[in-house]
């Protein structure tokens, strides 16, 4: 099971460089990998942070990232078919049941509580073929030795974690969990807990990055939903406490084009990983200013 720290949604290990790696679904991943592979040939590797946090479609980019797979590779597989593409969609019905789950009164966790009902109940997919998809999409499926925190939720009591190579879980249930979108693909069982996405607590969860220096958040889903904290605000909680410098990044609006109004639509992968390379270059310099330092300059 995950270490008190990490059930507290905390990290106690003091690094210097985070990278966070937020929701987004489908296209988020490809906006990710290919904003990642975008920066590094700008001169901006970020595959070398100390920590990574991932979060529902940032754990199957941070994964990746970690696998030992160059972001060139990564970036390539994005763009050409691999005949393990998953599209589906969230109806009118499903939006209007999230936006009462964080809307009404209560508390965070209540709100987290209210999706874990709509989780439970949403379609059934069998462990074996969910964790062929999942697999499909990792180079690797072991824990890298860089540390890498992938967030879930508890389907039953709402409580948040952060499962790494410590925790207990495989690195492809711990993804899948992180994954686990409520009412699209239904939670899943690691050590006898039902876990969902754990996008169902904030879309980024930057928070976990607190006891790093430097830190860039990379978010396709940047904008917080009532009891859900954004990753603007946390951005700015972070930038707040001690001497830390952050960076966000989000998508422009050649990306949001790119991407589509349907996360999940796996026609887009392709075009949102070519808008987040294009992306790359305008936002190497404040990224740059975060990650490398205040007088790193870009060739």
């Amino acid at each position: 099971m995950p270490s008190r720290a990490a059930r507290a949604g905390k990290t106690t290990a003091v690094t210097n460089r985070a990278l966070v790696l937020g929701s987004g679904g489908i296209t988020g991943v490809a906006w990710e990998l290919g904003l990642l592979a975008g920066l590094a040939a700008q001169g901006l590797d970020l595959a070398g942070a100390d920590l990574v946090v991932g979060t529902s479609a940032g754990a199957l980019a941070g994964a990746q990232l970690t696998s030992g797979t160059s972001l060139a590779e990564l970036y390539e597989a994005q763009i050409a078919p691999d005949g393990v593409d998953v599209s589906a969609g969230m109806s009118r019905a499903l939006v209007a049941r999230y936006a009462l789950a964080f809307l009404l009164p209560g508390t965070r966790r209540r709100a987290r509580i209210r999706m874990g009902r709509v989780s439970r109940a949403g379609p059934d997919l069998p462990e074996a073929e969910r964790t062929a998809v999942i697999g499909a999409w990792l180079p690797s499926h072991e824990w890298p030795s860089q540390r890498l925190l992938i967030t879930a939720v508890d389907a039953n009591s709402g409580e948040f974690t952060a499962f790494d190579s410590a925790s207990g879980a495989t690195l492809i249930g711990a993804v899948s969990a992180s994954c686990a979108v409520p009412g699209v693909w239904p939670p899943v069982r690691i050590s006898g807990r039902l876990w969902m996405d754990g996008g169902m607590r904030s879309a980024a969860n930057a928070d976990l990055a607190a006891g790093c220096e430097r830190i860039v958040v990379l978010a396709p889903i940047w904008q917080g939903l009532g009891l859900m904290a954004g990753a603007v605000r946390q951005c700015r909680r972070l930038a707040r406490r001690g001497r830390r410098a952050v960076a966000l990044v989000v998508p422009d609006e050649a990306a949001r084009a790119a991407i589509g109004p349907n996360l999940l639509d796996s026609s887009r992968r392709a075009p949102a990983a070519q808008a987040g390379y294009a992306q790359a270059e305008a936002a190497a310099a404040s990224v740059a200013a975060v990650w490398a330092g205040y007088q790193r300059q870009l060739a």
